[in-house]
């Protein structure tokens, strides 16, 4: 957590929150609508829409000011970062890009956002925060999907589809710290924090695999695989998402589970962080249509509220957000949004 996420809460996001924003006064969970031209904000208190920021085509990543007065948006159709005004909605300023972006993240001081380029030969974009200008483009070894920041704020962690592969970027010199091969493309991640906030795993979504990837941070290697159980039925689903079957992972603001979504089986599966064990899962909404196998919603992406209460999956099929009570394991609310909801973030501010 999109990525959430995220981040995705992207979990970056989350983890950083979860011990000093537990209390905060204001909490919104906020969705990019990928083939609309607005986002939706939820207030996780009441479930309702309560703000839509208009006049954005293409939203792809989002992410925010730590102090909640901007919220900053990846443009696809623009190849943009375009920064708003928390408040109000309006657009600050349209920040040109190397290349066409995917996913961002913000630093944990706030001081800058990195974009992930995704078109080859791949770059990072790190813009600062404080002119609103493109700072830096680093180089990277393939085109970029998903991009996140540690929970720690030292590190950003990417992906690469097409050259299968993980990239670490020390955020203090703003170059590529180390490299990992994969057997497929990288897709979502999710990273886990050590009780001392240093970053001990990533777990990592992959092409053609319904399930994830473990990775250690300190030793910079893939442990294991851990495969989702199969669908309970057949869903429908859009042909072009076969590739992703599992999209939108997250662990939760306390540490103790990991949340994992699949296309295929129309759910969020829910693993225990102690050892990896499938503890429950959430069945998401469908839709059923005379003549057809229900649809899948799509799950897209994964968020938490700062206390890990509720998780809100994006569904990317069906034009709305599920929320999850994460100790029941229930779904509370099904909220309508706008067109291919996907990327979804947590905004908490005191």
């Amino acid at each position: 957590m999109r990525r959430t996420g995220l981040t995705t809460l992207s979990v970056a996001f989350a983890l950083s929150l979860a011990g000093s924003s537990a209390h905060a006064e204001l909490v919104r969970v906020y969705i990019t609508n990928s083939a609309g031209d607005s986002i939706h904000v939820i207030d996780p208190a009441t479930n309702k829409v309560v703000q839509e920021i208009k006049g954005i085509e293409a939203a792809h990543g989002i992410g925010f000011a730590p102090d909640g007065s901007k919220v900053y948006v990846s443009n696809e159709s623009d190849s943009t970062l375009d920064v708003f005004d928390r408040e109000s909605g309006t657009l600050i300023k349209k920040i040109a890009l190397s290349n066409h972006p995917n996913n961002i993240a913000v630093t944990k001081n706030g001081d800058r956002v990195v974009v992930a380029i995704a078109r080859e030969p791949g770059a990072v974009d790190i813009i600062d925060t404080k002119t609103l200008t493109l700072k830096k483009t680093v180089p990277v070894h393939g085109r970029l999907h998903n991009i996140y920041v540690t929970p720690d704020g030292k590190y950003a962690v990417m992906g690469s589809i097409p050259k299968k592969l993980i990239t670490v970027i020390d955020l203090a010199t703003e170059e590529i710290a180390w490299e990992l091969k994969l057997d497929l493309g990288v897709r979502p991640m999710t990273i886990e924090a050590n009780d001392d906030g240093s970053t001990r795993r990533i777990f990592a979504q992959l092409s053609d695999f319904n399930g994830f990837a473990v990775i250690d941070f300190a030793t910079q290697k893939e442990v294991t695989k851990i495969k989702l159980p199969d669908p309970p039925a057949e869903f429908e689903t859009d042909a072009e998402r076969s590739t992703a079957p599992s999209h939108g992972i997250g662990v939760a603001p306390d540490r103790k589970t990991l949340w994992v979504t699949s296309i295929p089986n129309n759910a969020v599966y829910v693993y225990s962080l102690a050892d990896l064990s499938l503890i429950g899962h959430v069945a998401l909404p469908d839709l059923k249509l005379p003549g057809h196998n229900p649809l899948s919603a799509v799950a897209n992406w994964v968020t938490f509220t700062p206390d890990g209460k509720q998780v809100y999956i994006s569904n990317a099929a069906l034009r709305s957000v599920t929320a999850i009570d994460t100790q029941a394991m229930k779904v509370v609310a099904v909220i309508p949004v706008g067109e291919v909801p996907k990327r979804i973030n947590t905004m908490a501010m005191k």
